[in-house]
């Protein structure tokens, strides 16, 4: 039913929209500095936070009023989106493909806690800003292993007859989220690491101070070219959804017609 490609337009739409109003408001009440300012000289550090600004990232665009409410509003909605997205294809994979359900399954596994990890991230923003900035590096991983899944079951099922020109795009998008995703962990690790050993010289932590804010910024970049990556291969599955029907959710929720004969027949 053509009706169904509402779910994959309207969670990439919503995750596209939100989270660059939310970053627009952000930035224009100067709660969050520009993704453009690469000095990183008006970063907040410490406990100052007047007369300055933080890292531009998705977490922190979403941190202060009024912003914060349409970003925990934004995060909501396209992790409820995104789980529907998860189950539905998963049950497009065993009408057409049964075979290939354990597959299915472990992406669907991935594609529940980065939803979760999402969910838990857009609801403790606010009140617990390390839990977010945890939780949301999580998502992004697991968002990482899903696309893979999704990109081999692009090769290996057909859903669609567009597969061998969806197929490309997908393994382009998912090169790019896995390069861009080990960025950000390695970015990470350097900070950590960095945070770890600053105590030894003032020296040191004067160097290890501008180190951070100069590199803060790329992995703001980082992070919203993983999210856009993200929403672009959500788009794609349009052309999938466009095939599909409310009675392939049986096949979760229940027994498939082929197998209740043979039930009743060894009953």
């Amino acid at each position: 039913m053509v009706l169904w490609v509402i779910l994959p337009v309207s969670l990439a739409l919503v995750s596209f929209l939100g989270t660059w109003t939310v970053y627009g408001l952000a930035l224009s009440n100067k709660h969050v500095c520009s993704l453009t300012d690469w000095g990183g000289e008006n970063f907040c550090r410490g406990n100052y936070s007047s007369g300055c600004c933080l890292v531009p990232t998705i977490s922190t665009s979403g941190r202060s009023a009024p912003e914060s409410s349409l970003f925990s509003a934004t995060i909501n909605a396209g992790a409820f989106l995104f789980l529907l997205f998860c189950i539905f294809h998963h049950a497009h994979i065993l009408e057409k493909h049964a075979c290939h359900f354990m597959l299915s399954r472990v992406g669907l596994a991935f594609g529940v806690v980065a939803a979760m990890g999402a969910f838990a991230a857009g609801n403790c923003n606010v009140i617990c800003p390390c839990f977010t900035t945890l939780e949301l590096p999580v998502s992004f991983l697991c968002i990482c292993f899903y696309t893979t899944i999704l990109t081999a079951l692009t090769r290996l099922c057909t859903l669609s007859g567009y597969e061998r020109i969806l197929f490309p795009l997908r393994v382009a998008s998912t090169v790019l989220q896995i390069i861009v995703t080990i960025c950000c962990i390695l970015h990470r690790g350097l900070i950590l690491l960095g945070f770890y050993n600053h105590k030894h010289t003032e020296v040191y932590e004067v160097s290890f101070q501008s180190f951070t804010r100069k590199r803060q910024t790329p992995f703001s970049v980082f992070e919203w070219m993983l999210s856009v990556n993200l929403q672009l291969f959500e788009l794609s599955f349009a052309v999938e959804f466009c095939f599909f029907s409310s009675f392939m959710l049986a096949n979760i929720f229940g027994k498939q017609e082929d197998e209740k004969p043979l039930m009743l027949t060894m009953s």
